[in-house]
């Protein structure tokens, strides 16, 4: 315990506060250095330059970035992330290795052993866990794995070789190791980037591969154009399509284990001026399927929701546009509803997670099963409770009034604006009015920004501009929604900052803003006798509905996202 009594010695610990954490060590199996940090005694900085006095080793600070692979491959994987170290550096003489636990002897017999097996000498540093940290991310770079890749597949322009009198196909190249490798590379980073989708895009020179990270597209990785055509074959292999057909755009789905994790993904192909462009979306259940708080629903637009699904009848809508996170709050809903008792059968396009308990069904259009023939279907199936992707045409919707008319719960989409603009829309396509209010439970309309990172967000003081801005848009909100919130002198809100954990974006992950409309006496009358937007509006107001804009305010102030993402997000609105 050469550390906490060190410590104590420099009038950091009691003698008490010492013998307790010398047993939690004891009793935990954690090391000295996890228990200071964990209690912030000292720094991680001010703990490692007193653990090399102690111990007597130099502390080296390294630039993970100025590794290089060879450098890094030098200790395998296993062995860097078991034994906290890694080879920082080497010579003609040496090898440096960077160790945070120097004095650990199972370490120091890994690295005999390894030494011995590989007929080097070493010479050995102390690092932190976080500069180890950031060698062993360095060690897994997108670039680094997938240029070893390229290196196994051919030359340094990826010139694909082992092609015995003639050049391979995509197929026979899409089945070897480096292209599995590549592909499994670009799949495995994604994940651990915590993306929704992947791109890969063929260019004029070069293959592009984009992430979309909250929201953003963000340009990832730039492969010779070469492998082009191999990689797609991999990808179309996992996913069942067809590979010799570049022609038409293809759909399909795989599942492929990642991390101990099995995730799926739903996979498009594109045909572009330069080959086919392919995107995956990836579906994560573990990630995808959320809570109502994880989605950003509070306040009163919770309980309006709540209380819609409580209802033993009746149709609960959702508006947005594309990647909106509508299917995730539909999903939501389903996982609440989804019990024993009930039988839930969906009809989707596509079906984005499975959900043990529900009966999911895909829409084929080229067949002639639409959403409107499989809402018929599901009609025989008994259900209790229905999912419908999308309300497209008349016949989808008079058949959706009808199913929760005759006792079900039905969960569908509509594209319009705004959750009041859902009325009109339903009159437009052929619903008689004087049945909406018996029908429609709730609608729901949203959209996706991103939430600041609370590891470095920072407080400021907003500009005049944007402080009028702020109170004007308080003012007008519903008084149940001003409740919810505290203004102070002067005001603050956060700004986004950027740091090692959210990759210095400034923002990390997202949620939702709502606007949700609940059916109440004076809105049917509305609806019955005068149903304009602009009338429901200033009705649903009253009855304390936040608009988009509102309730991002509320976040802000909340200090969860920024002024720009909610002006963004509502802008998109319009």
């Amino acid at each position: 315990m050469k550390l906490l009594q060190e410590l104590f010695a420099q009038g950091f610990l009691s003698e008490s506060k010492m013998n307790d954490m010398e047993k939690q060590v004891e009793n935990t199996g954690k090391t000295e250095e996890d228990i200071i940090l964990e209690k912030n005694i000292v720094s991680e900085e001010v703990l490692f330059n007193l653990k090399s006095k102690v111990y007597g080793i130099s502390l080296k600070k390294i630039d993970a970035e100025q590794i290089s692979s060879d450098v890094l491959e030098l200790i395998p994987e296993e062995a860097s992330i078991n034994y906290k170290m890694s080879a920082i550096s080497k010579n003609e003489n040496s090898i440096q290795i960077g160790m945070v636990y120097p004095e650990d002897i199972s370490a120091q017999n890994a690295l005999r052993f390894l030494a011995n097996q590989e007929n080097f000498t070493f010479q050995v540093y102390l690092i932190t866990p976080t500069n180890l940290d950031k060698i062993l991310k360095q060690r897994k770079n997108i670039s680094i794995e997938t240029r070893k890749a390229l290196e196994e597949l051919g030359d340094e322009d990826g010139e694909i070789l082992g092609a015995i009198g003639g050049k391979p196909s995509s197929e026979v190249i899409a089945e070897d190791a480096p292209i599995k490798k590549m592909v499994t590379v670009i799949l495995r980073h994604a994940i651990e980037g915590k993306a929704s989708d992947i791109h890969i895009e063929p260019g004029r020179e070069k293959l592009i591969v984009r992430f979309r990270l909250n929201g953003i597209l963000y340009p990832s990785l730039s492969l010779p154009l070469k492998v082009h055509p191999a990689v797609v074959a991999r990808i179309k292999i996992l996913s069942g399509l067809k590979i010799d057909e570049n022609r038409v755009p293809q759909d399909g789905r795989f599942s492929q284990p990642i991390n101990n994790k099995d995730i799926d993904f739903r996979v498009s192909t594109f045909p572009t001026l330069y080959g086919e462009k392919v995107e995956l979306r990836v579906l994560d259940s573990t990630t995808g399927l959320k809570s109502f708080e994880e989605l950003g629903l509070t306040g009163r637009s919770l309980e309006v929701v709540k209380d819609a699904i409580k209802k033993p009848y009746g149709m609960i809508l959702f508006t947005g546009p594309t990647g909106s996170g509508k299917t995730t709050t539909q999903y939501a809903i389903l996982r609440i509803l989804n019990q024993e008792s009930v039988n839930i059968v969906t009809v989707e396009d596509p079906i984005e997670y499975s959900i043990a308990g529900v009966n999911q069904s895909q829409v084929k259009p080229e067949i002639g099963y639409t959403f409107a023939q499989g809402l018929r279907q599901i009609l025989r199936q008994d259900p209790n409770i229905i999912m419908v992707g999308e309300i497209r045409d008349e016949e989808t919707a008079n058949l959706t009034v009808n199913a929760a008319l005759t006792g079900h719960i039905v969960l569908s989409t509509l594209h319009t604006n705004s959750s009041v603009g859902v009325v009109p829309r339903l009159i437009d396509m052929g619903v008689r009015p004087f049945l909406i209010p018996s029908t429609l439970r709730v609608v729901i309309s949203q959209r996706l920004i991103r939430t600041l990172c609370p590891k470095c967000k920072i407080k400021i003081k907003p500009a005049d501009k944007i402080k009028n801005y702020i109170l004007e848009r308080v003012k007008s909100m519903p008084a149940i929604a001003k409740n919810e919130i505290k203004i102070e002198e002067p005001l603050t809100i956060y700004s986004a900052k950027g740091c090692d954990a959210c990759g210095f974006m400034g923002y990390s992950g997202r949620a939702g803003l709502f606007e949700v409309l609940s059916m109440t006496d004076e809105l049917a009358e509305l609806i019955q006798n005068n149903p304009l937007e602009g009338l429901i509006f200033k009705a649903a107001q009253k009855q304390g509905m936040l608009t988009m804009e509102q309730e991002g305010i509320i976040k802000v102030l909340k200090g969860q996202t920024t002024i720009e993402e909610i002006t963004r997000a509502t802008e998109e609105k319009g």
